[in-house]
């Protein structure tokens, strides 16, 4: 056996073992947890006056996600389903039942994974937030904006409803369950409904959510395209399809000439950062693979390039900006596995993937499996985040578990 097998082989036992540790663990946690951005959950807090006043929130939430130590059992956060997370964890079953169809059983037999998928699948609809154009999901918290706005618990998100959107889809290609298409297809006319358009360039971008104030996220506009471009796929609707593509068209205008795109277009929100980009590559690919339409394939060509050569240093640590590393959030090496499979530049890119892994393992997983929200140059936040860390986590490394069996 020469030294690159005996290093692959390494590679995979370390990985199974991982993936294996950080499955127990979110399995006996029912797939709930506590979030970088749950402070407002605390019954202590909404016990308190200061709960009516913005500053007192922001200041609240920010404490919570800032601190090293996890104070949410003290003060009475709950651990909860997070919609996004619970999708991310779909996601990442559907690709382990894939393989067990290739005949790996690492990860449980084909049985029992289809019997996951269902019950995760009828958890994930449970979750929706009533009273909208179409199928929509939100998170489990009340979130304060900066003084922006306050999004109240489970107020519909783009990013939320794109993710369960995917997750679901990828349920349905499995147990064919017609219902859980009609319901999730849904999501198309809250996307054109009750999302704002804010006019860019030839063609516009879709609001954050369904509240004013945030309605220039670029990855944002692109994931509401995306769930235009699934409806296209299954329905062949072409308003859906023009809406889409007027929607990818302002994105990648506002791509840079490096390939880079900053996160908005509010003065605040100019950073460059690793996992958004790998969203919108993600999401014009997605387009791109739905509609057929393959008029972008040179913006992702940009981006993709800028992404892998701005990112990552040579030893695997996945960098957080462009231009500096910290803080190392677990968003950024679980993105990059995701987005060059989705890319089908996967094996192309297998040294840097394995580097990225191996890497993440030895530096951001805790004995008990579950994995860190971010590393910093001084005291870094150890704590155990569901949806932000786990849930990534488990669908990059479905995704790489997949991969490797082709």
């Amino acid at each position: 056996m020469n030294q690159l097998n005996v290093e692959e082989s390494r590679l995979i036992s370390k990985f199974q073992t991982s993936f294996l540790k950080l499955k127990a663990y979110c399995e006996a946690e029912n797939f709930k947890g506590w979030d970088p951005y749950d402070g407002l959950n605390s019954k202590i807090f909404q016990a308190l006056p200061l709960k009516h006043w913005d500053i007192a929130r922001l200041a609240w939430i920010q404490g919570f996600k800032r601190s090293p130590i996890n104070f949410r059992k003290f003060l009475l956060v709950p651990k909860q389903h997070n919609s996004k997370g619970v999708a991310l964890f779909l996601l990442g079953y559907c690709k382990l039942y894939k393989a067990s169809l290739k005949g790996d059983n690492t990860f449980g037999n084909s049985d029992v994974l289809l019997k996951q998928i269902k019950e995760i699948t009828e958890l994930l609809l449970s979750l929706k937030s009533p009273g909208y154009s179409g199928s929509c999901w939100g998170y489990n918290f009340d979130w304060q904006a900066r003084r922006l706005f306050l999004f109240k618990k489970n107020t519909p998100t783009v990013v939320a409803t794109a993710f369960c959107v995917e997750a679901l889809l990828e349920s349905y290609e499995i147990t064919k369950d017609v219902a859980v298409l009609k319901d999730t297809l849904t999501a198309a006319d809250f996307v054109i409904n009750d999302l704002s358009r804010t006019p860019q360039g030839n063609g516009f971008l879709f609001s954050y959510s369904v509240k004013d104030g945030n309605n220039t996220v670029i990855n944002a506009s692109l994931l509401g395209a995306k769930v235009l471009s699934y409806s296209y796929k299954y329905t062949k609707n072409k308003e859906h399809l023009k809406l889409a593509k007027e929607a990818v068209l302002a994105a990648c205008e506002l791509q840079k000439v490096d390939g880079s795109w900053i996160y908005g277009l509010l003065p605040v929100q100019s950073w460059i950062d690793s996992f958004h980009t790998g969203f919108n590559l993600d999401a014009i690919e997605t387009y791109q693979k739905n509609t057929g339409d393959v008029s972008f394939q040179k913006h992702i060509d940009k981006g993709l390039d800028f992404y892998i050569n701005n990112f990552f240093e040579t030893n695997g640590m996945p960098k957080y900006y462009h231009n500096k590393t910290y803080p190392i959030d677990i968003h950024c090496p679980a993105q990059v596995m995701v987005t060059l499979s989705k890319l089908n530049l996967f094996k192309e890119n297998e040294v840097l993937i394995s580097k990225v892994l191996d890497w993440t393992i030895d530096n951001m997983q805790h004995k008990k499996g579950y994995f860190y929200y971010q590393l910093k140059k001084g005291v870094s936040s150890k704590i155990s985040y569901m949806r932000w860390s786990n849930a990534f986590m488990f669908n990059a490394m479905a995704h790489y578990h997949l991969e490797m069996q082709s």
